[in-house]
C-alpha cells in the first residue's frame, strides 16, 4: 500500500475544513478535516443561509431519507438569520442524546467529508479527539458514510476505536466505556451507537478507514497495540511543539520562569520501537521546515504532519481578519505563542496565542461571562445518587463546586468550545450584543511561516505549502539514494 508523505493537520473547530482539505487531497496528500463540533457548525452555517448552497450541495446526496429534512427545517434560514441574532442552540451531547442530535451529528459528519471528498480522487482523514467522547461514535458512523479513507484520533487513549471501526463497517452497534470520575472497580457506563436506528433494519456495508492513534509516547503505544479492540494501521507521533493540545510532560509538572510546562528527556519518544512495529508512522509538532523533513525521513518515518502552515493560508477556514492578522504580528516578530498549562478544561497543556480581543487577552477574559452552552469538553462524573452526571471547569464557578468540582480548577479556565468557534466566525451573539471572542491556538514555530510570507505577505494558498513541503520530501529521499 502507498502511503502519504505528507498529512495536514485536523487543527481546531473548522479550522481544518472541507475546502483546506480538499486542496490538500486534490493534491496528492492527506487532507484532514477537523471532526470537533461539526454539527454545531453545520447548524450555524445553515442559519447563516449557506452561501454557494455547499452545505446543501452535500445535504442533498446523504443517503438517508427524512434526515436532510429535518436538518433543513430545523436549522437553514434563506438569506440568513439577522446579523444581530443569536444562532438557535444544538442540544449538548450526553450519555443518552437526543435522537435528533444524533442524526445532526451523522449529516454534519457526512457533510464534511462529502464536500473534502468532492471533485478529485485523493484521499482525506478526519480527526478527533479522544476525550469529547459523547459524539464520537455517531461521528465516525457520519465520516464513513461518505467513504473517510483515514481516522486520526489523539487527546486520549482511544483503544476501543479501532474494534468500533470494524463494527459501524459491518453495520453493527458500536459501543465504547464513557470515562467517568469517581467510578469505581467494576462500574461501567458505556456509550452506544446503532447503525439501525439511522439507517433503518438493514444499514449499508461500509469500507472500513484506517485508523492512525495520535500518540506522544511509547508508552501509550504499547498500551494502545496490548490493549487495541481492532487494528491499528500507524501512529502520528506528535511532539510538544505542536499546536493545540499537548501531552502533559511526564513526572511532576514543572514550569518554567515564563509558566509554561517543561519538557525533558522523558518525554523525547523512542523512534527504535516505532521502527520495529510493522506499521508506517508519521512525526508532527515542528516538522513543517524541509530539513525537518528529511531528518523525520531519516528516522524511519514514513512522513510528516504539518499544521501550522495550513492553519494560516488562505483556504484555512479563519475569519479571514484573524488570520491575516496574525500574520502581520508574525510578520513583524510581534507574537509568541504561550503553553498554558491551565487554558484547557481538560486540565492538558494548551497553545495559545497572547491576542489582543481574544480570550487569551486578560481583561477579555475577566468580562466574559462564565456560560458553558457547547459543553463538549465537560468531564462525566459519578453523581450521589450513583447516576452520571457532567462539569466543566470553564462553567460558573457555583455551579461547578455544586456538581462535587473543586473551586481551584475553574481558576484560569478557558471556554475553548466557544472560544474555537468563534475563530472561523461563527461565535454566538449573547443579551446585550456580546459576542463571543475568539482564541486561537499555533504551533509554537511561527518561523515556520516566514518564506510564505516573504513572498506572498499575507496570503499564501495551500497548494503553495504542498509545493515546498514536497520540494523537501524530493530532497530527502534524493539525498538517501544511493
Amino acid at each position: 500500500m502507498t502511503y502519504p508523505r505528507l498529512i495536514q493537520g485536523g487543527m481546531g473547530a473548522g479550522v481544518s475544513g472541507w475546502p483546506l482539505a480538499r486542496e490538500v487531497a486534490r493534491l496528492g496528500q492527506l487532507g484532514v478535516v477537523a471532526g470537533t463540533a461539526l454539527d454545531v457548525i453545520l447548524a450555524r452555517r445553515l442559519q447563516e443561509g449557506d452561501p454557494g448552497r455547499h452545505l446543501r450541495r452535500a445535504i442533498d446526496t446523504f443517503p438517508i431519507p427524512g434526515i436532510a429534512e429535518r436538518a433543513l427545517r430545523r436549522y437553514f434560514i434563506a438569506g440568513g438569520k439577522a446579523a444581530d441574532a443569536p444562532y438557535r442552540a444544538v442540544p449538548i451531547h450526553s450519555l443518552r442524546s437526543p435522537h435528533a442530535l444524533v442524526e445532526l451529528t451523522v449529516l454534519a459528519n457526512y457533510v464534511e467529508v462529502y464536500l473534502s471528498k468532492e471533485g478529485h480522487d485523493g484521499i482525506v482523514g478526519i480527526n478527533y479527539l479522544e476525550k469529547i467522547q459523547l459524539p464520537n461514535l455517531a461521528s465516525l458512523y457520519g465520516a464513513m458514510l461518505a467513504r473517510v479513507d483515514y481516522v486520526l484520533m489523539g487527546a486520549g487513549i482511544p483503544r476501543e476505536i479501532p474494534g468500533a471501526l470494524d463494527l459501524l463497517a459491518a453495520g453493527r452497534e458500536a459501543s465504547m466505556q464513557l470515562s467517568v470520575v469517581g467510578a469505581t472497580r467494576g462500574e461501567e457506563d458505556r456509550l452506544r451507537f446503532d447503525p439501525r436506528s439511522i439507517a433503518g433494519d438493514s444499514p449499508p456495508s461500509l469500507r472500513r478507514p484506517l485508523f492512525l492513534p495520535i500518540v506522544s509516547s511509547t508508552v501509550l503505544a504499547k498500551a494502545l497495540i496490548k490493549r487495541a479492540t481492532g487494528r491499528i494501521d500507524g501512529f502520528v507521533i506528535e511532539g510538544p511543539g505542536a499546536g493545540g493540545h499537548n501531552a502533559p510532560p511526564r513526572g511532576a509538572l514543572k514550569l518554567d520562569e515564563t509558566g509554561q510546562p517543561i519538557y525533558g528527556s522523558r518525554d523525547r519518544v523512542d523512534l527504535a520501537f516505532f521502527r520495529e512495529l510493522d506499521v508506517p508512522f508519521w512525526l508532527a509538532g515542528k516538522y513543517g521546515h524541509p530539513d525537518r523533513i528529511a531528518e523525520a525521513l531519516a528516522a524511519g518515518a514514513t512522513g510528516v504532519q504539518v499544521g501550522t502552515p495550513f492553519a494560516f493560508c488562505t483556504e484555512s477556514g479563519l475569519e479571514p481578519a484573524l488570520r491575516t492578522g496574525v500574520l502581520d504580528l508574525v510578520q513583524r516578530d510581534a507574537v509568541e505563542v504561550f503553553t498554558d498549562p491551565a487554558a484547557s478544561p481538560t486540565g492538558f497543556p494548551f497553545k495559545l496565542m497572547p491576542l489582543e480581543d481574544s480570550l487569551a487577552d486578560p481583561e477579555v477574559y475577566a468580562a466574559r461571562p462564565r456560560v458553558c452552552d457547547l459543553g463538549f469538553l465537560r468531564t462525566a462524573y459519578r453523581t450521589a445518587g450513583g447516576g452520571v452526571g457532567f462539569r466543566c471547569p470553564g462553567e460558573p464557578q457555583d455551579g461547578y463546586i455544586r456538581k462535587g468540582g473543586d473551586a481551584a480548577d475553574t481558576v484560569g479556565r478557558q471556554c475553548l468550545c466557544n472560544g474555537l468557534v468563534s475563530n472561523i466566525g461563527l461565535g454566538q451573539i449573547r443579551p446585550g450584543n456580546y459576542r463571543e471572542p475568539p482564541i486561537l491556538t499555533s504551533g509554537e514555530d511561527l518561523s515556520v511561516l516566514l518564506p510564505y510570507l516573504a513572498v506572498h505577505r499575507t496570503n499564501y494558498s495551500a497548494a503553495v505549502v504542498v509545493d515546498r513541503l514536497c520540494d523537501g520530501l524530493a530532497a530527502a529521499q534524493e539525498a538517501r539514494l544511493p
